[in-house]
């Protein structure tokens, strides 16, 4: 009787089972050998070895980060203990920083509070197979395949050029690598070999990290000396608040966004930027 149960719901509860149809897989590795000049039988005995992981996709659609209001989200990162590392990472590699803001013009504390904020100056910086992070939402992930099977080709191509280890790179749920979080089309766009010894080395390598989260911020377009953010008063109701890309114009000509930042439980702040 119990055995009978179990299958009756067996067959009627919708099983977590993996997607991955092999035709695509066939697509993906022809597609991806022509456009980076990779052997497709590389290609297919790297692929042969991912393992789709439900668990990433649960991830995709669960978000382990809650939205949180600025007054709450504030104290998970200013903390003593966190400015302290802070602190001990600027020392630690503070010729490599200075160098790096003087050739770039990104403010060190800048550099180093990116590195802070993504993976805890390198402490957390995911513990996923890259690999399988990326096969699976590839090819398992409808709403957004497109997206990962570009970044699943990116990655390929890294661990080609002897960047990554395709088998052993370890990353976020959503295969992103290193200090600073590159997805695979950001490391290779924006990641700087500082070393200067012929591996962009993100996951290990504090130098090239630094590096080249400052090359990421230079190549979006920071001025040096220029405002970040300017107070604002609070708009009227027609305007869209929080957009990840600036939407209005000011006097100047200046595009920007509007964001609201809940200061405390009753009073909200307004910023331009």
């Amino acid at each position: 009787m119990k055995i009978h149960f179990v299958l009756v719901s067996l067959l009627l509860t919708p099983l977590a089972v993996a997607q991955v149809k092999p035709a695509d897989v066939d697509a993906f590795i022809t597609d991806t050998a022509q456009q980076f000049d990779l052997d497709a039988a590389s290609i297919r005995t790297i692929l042969n070895q991912a393992k789709h992981q439900q668990s990433i996709i649960d991830a995709m659609n669960k978000p382990a980060e809650k939205v949180l209001e600025w007054y709450q989200y504030r104290p998970i990162f200013i903390t003593d203990k966190r400015i302290k590392e802070g602190v001990e990472f600027w020392q630690q590699n503070a010729e490599v920083l200075q160098q790096v803001s003087d050739q770039t013009q990104i403010p060190v504390n800048i550099i180093v509070a990116i590195i802070g904020v993504e993976t805890y100056y390198g402490r957390i910086m995911g513990n996923h197979k890259v690999l399988d992070a990326l096969y699976t939402l590839a090819f398992d992930y409808p709403k957004r395949s497109a997206f990962f099977t570009k970044e699943l080709g990116h990655f390929l191509k890294l661990s080609a050029d002897g960047h990554v280890s395709a088998l052993d790179a370890k990353g976020s749920y959503a295969g992103a690598m290193g200090y600073g979080q590159f997805m695979p089309s950001s490391y290779r766009s924006y990641a700087v070999d500082y070393e200067n010894d012929g591996v962009i080395d993100l996951l290990s390598n504090p130098h090239d990290a630094i590096a080249s989260v400052a090359n990421y911020i230079a190549k979006h377009g920071w001025q040096k000396g220029q405002p970040v953010v300017a107070e604002a008063s609070q708009p009227d109701g027609t305007i869209k608040l929080n957009q990840l890309k600036p939407h209005l114009t000011d006097n100047q000509g200046q595009d920007y966004t509007l964001i609201a930042m809940k200061t405390d439980e009753d009073t909200t702040a307004y910023w331009q930027g």
